[in-house]
Protein backbone atom coordinates (compact mmCIF):
# COMPACT_ATOMS: atom_id res chain seq x y z
CA UNK A 1 0.00 0.00 0.00
CA UNK A 2 1.44 3.63 -0.55
CA UNK A 3 -0.23 6.82 -0.47
CA UNK A 4 0.63 8.98 -4.04
CA UNK A 5 0.44 12.84 -4.12
CA UNK A 6 0.96 14.44 -7.81
CA UNK A 7 1.20 17.94 -8.36
CA UNK A 8 -0.89 19.44 -6.19
CA UNK A 9 -1.80 23.06 -5.94
CA UNK A 10 -4.19 23.97 -3.10
CA UNK A 11 -5.68 27.78 -2.22
CA UNK A 12 -7.39 28.91 0.83
CA UNK A 13 -8.76 32.33 0.88
CA UNK A 14 -7.84 33.33 -2.62
CA UNK A 15 -3.85 32.51 -2.07
CA UNK A 16 -1.72 30.05 -2.91
CA UNK A 17 -0.54 27.78 -0.26
CA UNK A 18 0.93 24.48 -2.41
CA UNK A 19 2.07 24.49 -5.81
CA UNK A 20 2.95 21.48 -7.55
CA UNK A 21 3.61 19.51 -4.31
CA UNK A 22 4.47 15.96 -5.07
CA UNK A 23 5.09 12.94 -2.91
CA UNK A 24 4.92 9.39 -1.60
CA UNK A 25 4.46 7.40 1.24
CA UNK A 26 5.00 3.50 1.85
CA UNK A 27 3.34 1.63 3.86
CA UNK A 28 5.13 0.61 7.00
CA UNK A 29 6.33 4.60 7.22
CA UNK A 30 5.60 7.32 8.67
CA UNK A 31 6.30 10.80 7.08
CA UNK A 32 6.56 13.55 8.93
CA UNK A 33 6.29 16.74 7.40
CA UNK A 34 8.90 19.68 8.72
CA UNK A 35 9.30 23.06 7.64
CA UNK A 36 8.78 26.70 8.44
CA UNK A 37 5.15 27.80 9.95
CA UNK A 38 3.16 28.73 6.93
CA UNK A 39 4.90 26.45 4.93
CA UNK A 40 1.59 24.61 4.14
CA UNK A 41 1.76 21.61 6.58
CA UNK A 42 -1.98 21.37 8.01
CA UNK A 43 -3.11 22.18 5.00
CA UNK A 44 -1.77 19.54 2.89
CA UNK A 45 -3.20 17.27 5.95
CA UNK A 46 -6.77 18.29 5.70
CA UNK A 47 -6.68 18.31 1.89
CA UNK A 48 -5.45 14.88 2.38
CA UNK A 49 -8.06 14.26 4.24
CA UNK A 50 -10.66 15.32 2.24
CA UNK A 51 -11.70 18.88 4.05
CA UNK A 52 -9.94 20.79 1.40
CA UNK A 53 -9.93 20.53 -2.45
CA UNK A 54 -6.96 21.00 -4.68
CA UNK A 55 -7.44 23.17 -7.52
CA UNK A 56 -5.26 20.62 -9.50
CA UNK A 57 -3.78 17.55 -8.85
CA UNK A 58 -4.46 14.37 -7.18
CA UNK A 59 -4.26 12.15 -4.18
CA UNK A 60 -4.86 8.12 -3.90
CA UNK A 61 -4.06 5.49 -1.81
CA UNK A 62 -2.98 2.39 -4.07
CA UNK A 63 -3.65 -1.01 -2.62
CA UNK A 64 -6.35 0.97 -0.18
CA UNK A 65 -10.20 0.07 -1.16
CA UNK A 66 -10.55 1.09 -4.51
CA UNK A 67 -14.36 1.83 -3.88
CA UNK A 68 -13.94 4.02 -1.09
CA UNK A 69 -12.29 7.82 -0.90
CA UNK A 70 -8.77 8.34 0.69
CA UNK A 71 -10.52 10.30 3.24
CA UNK A 72 -13.04 7.29 4.75
CA UNK A 73 -9.65 5.72 4.52
CA UNK A 74 -8.18 8.35 7.06
CA UNK A 75 -8.20 8.68 10.96
CA UNK A 76 -7.40 12.76 11.08
CA UNK A 77 -6.16 14.31 14.77
CA UNK A 78 -6.50 17.95 14.32
CA UNK A 79 -5.63 20.65 16.71
CA UNK A 80 -8.58 20.29 18.94
CA UNK A 81 -9.54 16.58 20.49
CA UNK A 82 -13.23 16.89 19.20
CA UNK A 83 -14.04 15.56 22.63
CA UNK A 84 -17.78 16.59 23.56
CA UNK A 85 -17.52 18.38 27.10
CA UNK A 86 -20.71 16.73 28.64
CA UNK A 87 -20.38 13.34 27.34
CA UNK A 88 -17.77 11.20 29.38
CA UNK A 89 -14.83 9.83 28.18
CA UNK A 90 -15.88 6.69 28.09
CA UNK A 91 -19.03 8.15 25.74
CA UNK A 92 -16.92 10.41 23.73
CA UNK A 93 -14.65 7.39 22.83
CA UNK A 94 -17.54 4.98 22.01
CA UNK A 95 -19.20 8.01 19.41
CA UNK A 96 -15.98 7.96 17.65
CA UNK A 97 -16.21 3.89 17.51
CA UNK A 98 -19.69 4.29 16.31
CA UNK A 99 -19.06 7.02 13.72
CA UNK A 100 -16.42 5.32 12.48
CA UNK A 101 -18.34 2.13 11.64
CA UNK A 102 -16.26 0.41 14.02
CA UNK A 103 -17.01 -3.58 14.16
CA UNK A 104 -19.50 -5.18 16.23
CA UNK A 105 -17.02 -5.80 19.28
CA UNK A 106 -16.88 -1.84 19.27
CA UNK A 107 -16.99 -1.88 23.00
CA UNK A 108 -14.45 -4.18 23.33
CA UNK A 109 -12.38 -1.49 21.49
CA UNK A 110 -12.83 1.33 23.56
CA UNK A 111 -11.82 -0.55 26.38
CA UNK A 112 -8.56 -1.35 24.64
CA UNK A 113 -8.23 2.66 23.63
CA UNK A 114 -9.01 3.28 27.15
CA UNK A 115 -6.47 1.44 28.55
CA UNK A 116 -3.63 2.48 26.09
CA UNK A 117 -4.16 5.71 26.76
CA UNK A 118 -4.36 5.18 30.25
CA UNK A 119 -7.59 6.73 30.80
CA UNK A 120 -9.65 3.88 31.85
CA UNK A 121 -9.71 5.12 35.56
CA UNK A 122 -11.86 8.25 33.42
CA UNK A 123 -14.03 6.58 31.64
CA UNK A 124 -17.19 7.74 33.75
CA UNK A 125 -15.78 11.07 34.32
CA UNK A 126 -17.44 14.19 32.46
CA UNK A 127 -14.94 15.37 29.72
CA UNK A 128 -15.00 18.67 31.16
CA UNK A 129 -13.25 17.72 33.90
CA UNK A 130 -10.28 16.19 32.26
CA UNK A 131 -6.47 18.32 32.14
CA UNK A 132 -5.56 19.11 28.88
CA UNK A 133 -3.33 15.90 28.29
CA UNK A 134 -6.47 13.76 29.42
CA UNK A 135 -8.46 15.33 27.09
CA UNK A 136 -5.70 14.95 24.30
CA UNK A 137 -5.78 11.79 25.24
CA UNK A 138 -9.38 10.94 25.43
CA UNK A 139 -9.38 12.38 21.39
CA UNK A 140 -6.07 10.34 20.53
CA UNK A 141 -7.87 7.28 21.83
CA UNK A 142 -10.22 7.23 18.42
CA UNK A 143 -7.34 5.96 16.70
CA UNK A 144 -8.03 2.57 17.94
CA UNK A 145 -11.61 2.34 17.88
CA UNK A 146 -11.75 1.39 13.89
CA UNK A 147 -9.41 0.69 12.01
CA UNK A 148 -7.74 2.98 9.48
CA UNK A 149 -4.56 2.18 6.96
CA UNK A 150 -3.75 5.92 7.10
CA UNK A 151 -3.49 8.13 10.11
CA UNK A 152 -2.88 12.34 9.47
CA UNK A 153 -1.90 13.43 12.67
CA UNK A 154 -1.16 17.57 13.00
CA UNK A 155 1.09 18.71 16.07
CA UNK A 156 -0.35 15.10 17.76
CA UNK A 157 1.91 15.43 21.01
CA UNK A 158 0.14 18.95 22.03
CA UNK A 159 -0.41 19.05 25.52
CA UNK A 160 1.24 15.80 26.19
CA UNK A 161 3.74 14.77 28.69
CA UNK A 162 6.76 12.59 27.99
CA UNK A 163 5.16 9.61 29.31
CA UNK A 164 1.87 10.17 26.87
CA UNK A 165 4.22 10.99 23.76
CA UNK A 166 5.62 7.61 24.37
CA UNK A 167 2.31 5.75 24.57
CA UNK A 168 0.92 7.92 20.99
CA UNK A 169 4.36 6.66 19.79
CA UNK A 170 3.93 3.08 20.83
CA UNK A 171 0.09 3.56 19.15
CA UNK A 172 1.90 4.65 16.06
CA UNK A 173 4.58 2.16 15.75
CA UNK A 174 2.11 -0.74 16.33
CA UNK A 175 0.29 0.82 13.10
CA UNK A 176 3.36 1.06 11.12
CA UNK A 177 4.28 -2.56 12.21
CA UNK A 178 0.94 -3.60 11.03
CA UNK A 179 1.50 -1.81 7.53
CA UNK A 180 -0.09 1.16 8.55
CA UNK A 181 0.79 4.64 7.05
CA UNK A 182 1.36 7.53 9.12
CA UNK A 183 1.56 11.46 8.02
CA UNK A 184 2.40 13.77 10.60
CA UNK A 185 3.16 17.08 11.27
CA UNK A 186 5.10 18.41 14.02
CA UNK A 187 7.79 20.84 15.92
CA UNK A 188 8.59 18.40 18.16
CA UNK A 189 10.73 14.60 17.85
CA UNK A 190 8.33 12.18 17.58
CA UNK A 191 9.60 9.13 17.98
CA UNK A 192 8.27 7.03 15.47
CA UNK A 193 9.63 3.79 13.89
CA UNK A 194 11.08 4.05 9.96
CA UNK A 195 10.18 7.50 10.38
CA UNK A 196 11.75 10.40 7.43
CA UNK A 197 11.18 13.82 7.09
CA UNK A 198 9.36 15.50 4.15
CA UNK A 199 10.06 19.49 3.68
CA UNK A 200 7.47 20.85 2.66
CA UNK A 201 8.01 24.60 1.43
CA UNK A 202 11.28 23.06 -0.15
CA UNK A 203 8.92 20.07 -2.03
CA UNK A 204 6.33 23.22 -3.10
CA UNK A 205 9.83 24.80 -4.74
CA UNK A 206 10.43 21.28 -6.51
CA UNK A 207 13.18 20.69 -4.29
CA UNK A 208 13.00 16.88 -4.20
CA UNK A 209 14.55 15.83 -0.61
CA UNK A 210 17.28 13.48 -0.50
Amino acid sequence: MRLIAENLTVERGGRTILSGLSFLANAGEAVVLVGPNGAGKTTLLRTIAGFIRPVSGSIRLEGGQADTSVAEQAHFIGHANAIKAHLTVRENVRFWATYLGGPREAEGRVDLALQHFAISGLGEFPAAYLSAGQKRRAGLARLLVAARPLWLLDEPTVSLDAASTKVLGAAVNAHLESGGLVIAASHLPLGFARAREFDVAAAARGIVPA
